[in-house]
């Protein structure tokens, strides 16, 4: 049995880390995608973890496949394919850590997963099965995301989505839209940004997108909100959990390190979903705040993921 399994991209982030001696910019190989970003947090943290997706027979492929090993995430679901590159990302980074991204990923080797080759006694042996949008742009990966879906409800797999909206890579903002909601009632732990929460839920306040997605079936939603740390919402209500003022260097990963602390604290609470309460669920979140302050202190997502023992350690620091 697996702790979490996430499908979806695995790319390389090109991360700005300052200029040549002739003033040209320097870009930093960092590993990254936002699904397995959440496994590396949910490693770090001390549970298992396995990745689904597929990357290109490329140096950035071979890159990212020792990388997951090093992280200790299960690579038995990653597929190496002759058919299209690694997915690349550029990243600029402003003088506050915000990122601006260019892709080249058209096609990407990610959006080329098929339903057959879906691990499904992978995706079955998951306690939660986690999956963000981008494997939802295009087909053949929509279609594997969604019956990979399909396996793991049958499992009863508990699903976490998180949608993680890039412009540049939807057809329209339209589409994003339409894709990103059809998924929503299936999915049982939910994490949005404040910006992607309209897109997801039709509101942007805080409260009611949370209260959304509470109401179409989510037993834990969370909008996370930058510095000011995120509000979180169960069956029985909502409340925001401040975050941890820091210096960021780069906010790549941030909200992963959050999502993937969420996920450690459930699976460690031994708390059914179903029963999970608002308080409960803003100690999760105080904890999440703490992992993505200190994913936002380093540059790189995977990288950047932080042990446990500093999660605690960081925590106490705080409270003194």
């Amino acid at each position: 049995m697996t702790d979490v399994t996430a499908l979806g991209e695995l790319l390389v982030d090109f991360t700005y880390a300052g200029s040549s001696a002739n003033g040209r910019r320097l870009f930093e190989q960092n590993p990254g995608g936002a699904p397995a970003n959440v496994l590396a947090a949910v490693s770090r943290l001390g549970l298992s973890a396995a990745f689904i997706g597929k990357v290109g027979r490329d140096m950035h492929g071979e890159f990212l496949r020792d990388t997951l090993m090093e992280a200790r995430i299960n690579t038995d679901g990653l597929v190496i394919s002759d058919e299209a590159f690694t997915t690349l990302a550029f990243v600029a980074l402003g003088a506050n850590g915000e990122r601006s991204f260019s892709f080249a990923r058209k096609p990407g080797a990610d959006t080329l997963l098929r339903a057959e080759e879906l691990p499904l006694g992978l995706v079955r042996a998951s306690r939660v099965f986690h999956v963000g949008s981008l494997s939802l742009c295009a087909e053949p990966a929509r279609s594997a995301t969604l019956a990979a879906l399909d396996e793991a409800e049958r499992a009863g797999c508990v699903i976490s989505y998180d949608p993680n909206y890039r412009p540049a890579l939807w057809d329209s903002e339209e589409e994003a839209c339409r894709q990103m909601r059809s998924i929503v009632g299936r999915a049982k732990l939910v994490k949005v940004s404040d910006e992607e929460a309209p897109l997801l839920t039709g509101f942007s306040e805080t409260e009611k997108a949370a209260a959304y997605l509470v109401e179409h079936g989510a037993y834990l939603a969370a909008v996370t909100l930058g510095a000011d740390g995120a509000y979180i919402a169960a069956q029985d209500g909502g409340c925001h959990v401040p975050g941890y003022a820091v210096e960021p260097v780069d906010t790549t990963g941030a909200g992963d390190a959050f999502w993937g602390a969420i996920l450690f604290m459930l699976l460690k609470s031994g708390i059914a979903p179903e029963n999970l309460s608002m308080n409960a669920a803003a100690r999760f979140a105080e904890f999440a705040n703490a992992a993505a302050a200190l994913c936002v202190m380093s540059r790189g997502a995977i990288p950047a993921m932080p042990r446990l023992n500093a999660v605690e350690k960081f925590m106490k620091e705080k409270e003194c």
